[in-house]
């Protein structure tokens, strides 16, 4: 009894451990700058299906502006050229 009573303790534990190490590399990805380098030429708006302006804060302190381009690629735009602050007006104001 005693040796079953060990091996449910051990699969609980074995549990915990995964979940928590599951919801710890989740909060890693979350407290992170999500664009390393930036992309300054100009893409064409048509091109463009949808952009994710995240503020800076405890996770990143850059201003980020990802790109969804149509055919899926995402890219992240360099927030202070003229032509992406048009964009992300025009996107905003929708």
């Amino acid at each position: 009894m005693n040796g079953k009573l060990t091996a449910v303790l051990a699969l609980l534990l074995i549990s915990a451990a995964v979940s928590q190490g599951r919801a710890l590399a989740r909060m890693g990805t979350e407290l992170r700058c999500q664009c390393v380098a930036t992309h300054s030429r100009f893409i064409p708006p048509k091109s463009i299906q949808d952009v994710k302006l995240t503020q800076s804060g405890p996770h990143c302190k850059n201003v980020e502006v990802i790109a969804t381009l149509k055919d899926g690629r995402e890219v992240c735009l360099e927030p202070t050229a003229p032509w992406v602050q048009v964009i992300v007006k025009a996107i905003l104001a929708r």
